[in-house]
């Protein structure tokens, strides 16, 4: 496999079914912000769009989800879904999330979930977030926590430096801490601040299907300098070891998360 362009492998793995975690936290986040028709909701990192499609049924006609991306590879897929369902309140825009193209106290909610390709600076993005909602608004954040995807995940690390490549500290690792992201959005600025941390676990059919979650997840980051030939031996010594867990049912995957969620006051 080529993983020299991250885009690719992103649109053509985000839907998978291996990667079902995104769905069940998509779920929950929209449970939580629980929209109401005409409502405006801003989806910052929309991906392929699980969460604008979902949010779109709730706000309807009258309503409207902007979805934003910096990857036009994301919003093209998103846009074919929008077509395939006749959708007609996502408005999509490629957009990075540090400087947003929309007025003050604009949105109603900003929801971001599961975004692993982070911005660098965070702090911006989330003074942002605050910038474009309503006074009384709120944003919805969930991240992955630390111990996202283990045993596998530590399993995958130890096997990369047998093989002589670097298993370093990923980018959305460093938001793992309980209160790193709540801690961002208190200093832009929001209030009554929580934190909630649900996990979503299921059964994989196979190893081969965990290895579609560490190609097509966040821990892709960890496969991008191998060559193939490093490639195939990484996977071959990995899936050895990671098929010692394998039951009848199939491999356990948890994947917790912390959604985190911040108000703007009202003046």
């Amino acid at each position: 496999m080529n993983y020299s362009n991250p885009e690719e492998f992103l649109v053509e793995g985000m839907d998978r079914e291996e990667l079902r975690y995104q769905a069940f936290c998509a779920d929950r986040v929209v449970n939580l912000l629980n929209p109401v028709p005409g409502d405006k909701v801003l989806d910052a990192c929309a991906g392929t769009g699980t969460i604008s499609l979902g949010i779109a049924q709730a706000v309807g006609s009258a309503g409207r989800v902007t979805a934003i991306d910096p990857s036009e590879a994301m919003l093209a897929r998103l846009e074919a879904k929008i077509r395939q369902f006749g959708v007609g309140n996502i408005d999509v825009h490629g957009m990075a999330g540090e400087r947003l193209d929309f007025r003050r106290d604009y949105f109603h909610a900003v929801v971001c979930s599961l975004a692993w390709e982070l911005p660098r600076d965070l702090a911006a993005v989330s003074r942002e977030w605050w910038r474009v909602l309503r006074p009384g608004g709120s944003v919805l954040w969930s991240v992955f926590t630390r111990d996202a995807f283990q045993p596998f995940a530590d399993q995958l690390r130890a096997a990369l430096l047998r093989v002589g490549a670097e298993a370093a500290e990923l980018p959305w690792m460093t938001l793992a801490g309980s209160d790193t992201a709540a801690g961002i959005l208190r200093a832009a600025g929001f209030e009554q601040v929580t934190i909630e941390k649900v996990v979503f676990g299921y059964h994989l059919h196979d190893t081969m299907a965990w290895w579609q979650v560490v190609t097509f997840g966040p821990l892709r980051d960890w496969l991008r300098s191998l060559s193939e030939a490093r490639l195939d031996e990484l996977r071959g010594m990995h899936l050895a070891e990671v098929e010692r867990s394998l039951t009848a049912d199939g491999l356990w995957l948890d994947v917790p998360v912390l959604i985190v969620r911040g108000f703007k006051s009202v003046p």
